[in-house]
C-alpha cells in the first residue's frame, strides 16, 4: 500500500480546492465585469484576512485563513452570499447603477450561473488537454472478453458482439457502458445489442462488486463482466479535443446528479457521502500517484463542485437562480420574508450537510472504530 506523508495530504488539498475555488469565484467576478457591476471583495478562504492588496478598481483581493471556499462580495451587498444591503437605494445614482441589486434580473442571474458554468469549463479544459497530448479514448464498445458466471455469460452474450445502448442510451464508446452501469446499483439493464447483421434487445441485472484500491479504500460498482479486446486512444486536434471533453464532463455530470438522487431517494445511504476531509484525503492520494493523476482529479472536483453550487438551495447558487427564475416569472422579486427564511433554512440545511460528511469521513478514517475499541 503506497505511503502517502502526512505534509502532501494539506499541500495536495490547497493545490485542488484553491484553484477550483478561485476559477468559479473568477467566473462570478469576470462576468460582473462585462455587465458593469463593481467588487468590493474577492476572497479565497474565509475568515480572518492573511494576505490582501486592492486593485485600481477598488477591489480588495484578500485569502483567508480558513480555505475551505470563497466569495466575490459585489457593491450593494450586505454579505458574502449576496444578500441585498438595505440602504443600497440610497446611493448617489452613479453609485448606484454600478451595484448587483441594481441590474436586470438577467445580468443577476448571468453572473451567479458564471461560477458553476466555469467549473464545467475548467473540467472541460482539462480534458481537453489529457485527450490532446495522450489521445482520447476510441474503444468501441464491443465484447472482446466475457467473465464465466456473469450477468453477461448467463445473458449469452458473445465475444464479438456490439452493446449499442442501454436503457435508451447510446453507448459510443466501451467506456459509457461503465458509465451506465456502474453506478447503477445494479439495476437491471435494458441492452441493445448488435451480433453480425442482426439486432435484438435484452435484459440483465449487472452484479455489484466491492474493490479496495491501493490505499485500502473501499469501494462499490455494479459490472456486467465484460471487457473490451483492447484499449484504443486515437489522437485529436483542439476542436476534437474540446468535443470529446465535453462529452466526458457532461457523463460525469449526469452521473453525479443519478447518485445525488440516489441519496435523496434512500437507495444510497448518507453514509457514503464525503466531504473536506475526504477530499483531502483523496488529495494526497491522488498526488502521490503524479501530477497527471492530481490535474484528473482536480477536474473531476470541479465538476462536482459546478454541480453542488446548482442545487437549488438558499446561500447557493442555485438558490439564488431559482429566486430569480421566480422573479422573472412574477416580474416581482419575492417577498423579502419569504427569501429571509429561506436563507435561514438554507444555512440549516448546508451546517446540517456538512456535519453529516464530516462525521462520515471522520468515520472513514478508523477514528469511530479505534474509539469503540478504547472503550470496549
Amino acid at each position: 500500500m503506497p505511503n502517502v506523508p502526512f505534509w502532501l495530504y494539506f499541500v495536495a488539498f490547497l493545490a485542488v480546492l484553491g484553484p477550483l475555488v478561485f476559477v468559479h469565484e473568477y467566473g462570478h467576478y469576470i462576468v460582473g465585469r462585462w455587465c458593469g457591476v463593481k467588487a468590493d471583495t474577492f476572497s479565497i478562504g474565509f475568515g480572518r484576512k492573511i494576505l490582501g492588496w486592492t486593485d485600481k478598481r477598488g477591489t480588495e483581493w484578500k485569502i483567508g485563513w480558513l480555505p475551505l471556499g470563497g466569495y466575490v462580495q459585489f457593491a450593494g451587498d450586505r454579505d458574502a452570499v449576496s444578500q441585498p444591503d438595505a440602504d443600497w437605494q440610497k446611493l448617489p445614482d452613479g453609485e448606484r447603477s454600478h451595484t448587483f441589486p441594481a441590474q436586470p434580473v438577467w445580468k443577476r442571474a448571468l453572473i451567479v450561473a458564471a461560477g458553476p458554468v466555469t467549473n464545467f469549463l475548467f473540467a472541460i479544459l482539462i480534458f481537453a488537454g489529457f485527450f490532446m497530448a495522450y489521445g482520447a479514448p476510441q474503444t468501441p464498445p464491443v465484447i472482446g472478453d466475457i467473465a464465466p458466471k456473469s450477468a453477461a455469460a448467463e445473458a449469452k452474450l458473445q465475444v464479438g458482439d456490439r452493446i449499442v445502448a442501454i436503457n435508451g442510451r447510446a453507448m459510443e464508446k466501451f467506456d459509457d457502458i461503465r458509465m451506465a452501469v456502474g453506478y447503477d446499483l445494479g439495476k437491471p439493464a435494458h441492452l441493445e445489442i448488435e451480433r453480425g447483421s442482426d439486432r435484438f434487445d435484452l435484459t440483465l441485472r449487472p452484479r455489484i462488486v466491492s474493490e479496495t484500491d491501493p490505499f485500502g479504500n473501499k469501494s462499490e460498482r455494479a459490472i456486467i463482466g465484460i471487457l473490451p479486446a483492447g484499449q484504443i486512444f486515437a489522437p485529436v486536434g483542439p476542436l476534437a479535443a474540446v468535443k470529446d471533453a465535453g462529452v466526458q464532463t457532461w457523463g460525469l455530470v449526469r452521473m453525479t446528479g443519478n447518485i445525488l438522487g440516489q441519496f435523496l431517494t434512500g437507495q444510497r445511504s448518507v453514509k457514503e457521502m464525503g466531504g473536506p476531509l475526504r477530499i483531502a484525503k483523496q488529495s494526497g492520494e491522488m498526488a502521490s500517484l503524479g501530477p497527471e493523476a492530481l490535474i484528473y482529479f482536480i477536474a473531476f472536483v470541479s465538476i462536482n463542485l459546478g454541480f453542488i453550487n446548482l442545487l437549488p438551495l438558499p446561500m447557493l447558487d442555485g438558490g439564488h437562480l431559482a429566486f430569480y427564475a421566480y422573479e422573472a416569472v412574477r416580474r416581482r422579486p419575492a417577498p423579502a420574508v419569504a427569501q429571509e427564511w429561506a436563507f435561514r433554512f438554507g444555512f440549516a440545511a448546508i451546517v446540517t450537510l456538512m456535519l453529516v460528511v464530516t462525521f462520515n469521513d471522520l468515520g472513514s478514517f478508523g477514528l469511530w472504530d479505534g474509539i469503540a475499541r478504547l472503550i470496549g
